[in-house]
């Protein structure tokens, strides 16, 4: 998913190619997790619940919890795991906490269609979410290919973090569309007023 997935007067982005890269993402170009609306619609368009999931439950409480386990997911992708780093070992300590809870159980349903759905086995909890963004972030950590494709965009003053899957793996920003179309709008303003000068 990308850009325009949410509703005004925010948006969110699903193109960092995982969820916890995804929830790095929302703090970018401004902290977008400022309600628990917003959380809500972060929660379901990441895909961690089928779309329809009732978060209703979701408390200001959540909220807090999904920005410290941001701030403890970027200190280990950014940071290198040496031995002896406060900061990196206690990250570290806290996203394999949480990572031990179950995550939501999925179960397959007939929709209205008679086709199989996803839907989960009851309202997911707060714990039971966490644990889904902080396994993905320890799959990656420990995964390196995977962390060896880990990529921050080139764009001025973009700091997302990326998976890079291209071939060649030579993907220079976050998307194409945005931090791309902004470098080569860029290039071109320099280009026509060297030519004017």
């Amino acid at each position: 998913m990308a850009l325009g997935t949410a509703t005004a007067p925010y948006e969110l982005r699903f193109d960092a190619g995982r969820i916890c890269l995804d929830l790095l993402s929302t703090t970018h170009p401004e902290e977008r997790l400022d309600s628990v609306d917003v959380l809500r619609a972060w929660i379901t368009g990441s895909g961690l619940v089928p779309a329809g999931t009732s978060l209703a439950h979701a408390d200001a409480g959540w909220l807090v919890a999904f920005r410290e386990l941001r701030g403890q997911i970027d200190r280990l992708v950014r940071g290198r795991p040496r031995p002896g780093v406060p900061a990196y070992d206690l990250a570290l300590a806290r996203v394999n906490d949480l990572a031990r809870t179950a995550p939501p159980a999925p179960r397959a349903v007939r929709g209205e269609d008679g086709d199989l759905v996803r839907r989960l086995d009851g309202p997911p909890g707060r714990a039971a979410l966490l644990a889904a963004v902080a396994r993905d972030a320890v799959d990656l950590l420990t995964d390196p290919v995977a962390r060896a494709a880990l990529r921050e965009c080139e764009g001025d003053t973009c700091p997302i973090v990326y998976l890079d899957t291209s071939r060649g793996r030579r993907r220079r920003w976050c998307s194409s569309e945005v931090c791309g179309n902004r470098e080569r709008v860029a290039r071109h303003r320099r280009r026509a007023a060297l030519a004017r000068a």
